[in-house]
């Protein structure tokens, strides 16, 4: 079953939130490229928070979210990310049931 994530970021300001969306853009490219385990990584605006992110991320299994924290691209992200947030909070999750894009084959 799918292990999965969600994390609420909190930017310091509108610069900061922009920024925060360009390394994240540049972080997904190889996220896209070169990780088959990861299922989902979603970036989401809250409408009225404009300095709020929160992602959403779904992977194959544990392992395969492991290989993702390994990636040089995840490791530079984990870096950097924090000269833009005042704050974050990540809860993990353990798929019990759900409908995934491939079961609409």
């Amino acid at each position: 079953m799918g292990f999965g994530l969600v994390v609420r970021f909190v930017t310091r300001n509108s610069a900061a939130a922009r920024a925060f969306d360009q390394l994240t853009e540049a972080t997904l490219k190889d996220i896209r490229a070169k990780e088959p385990g990861t299922l989902l990584y979603v970036s989401h605006a809250v409408p009225g928070e404009p300095n709020v992110r929160v992602f959403y991320e779904l992977y194959a299994d544990r392992s395969a979210f492991e290989e993702h924290e390994r990636q040089p691209h995840v490791r530079r992200f984990l870096a950097e990310r924090g000269q833009h947030l005042e704050s974050f909070e990540a809860t993990f999750l353990n798929e019990i049931s759900g409908k995934r894009p491939s079961d609409d084959r």
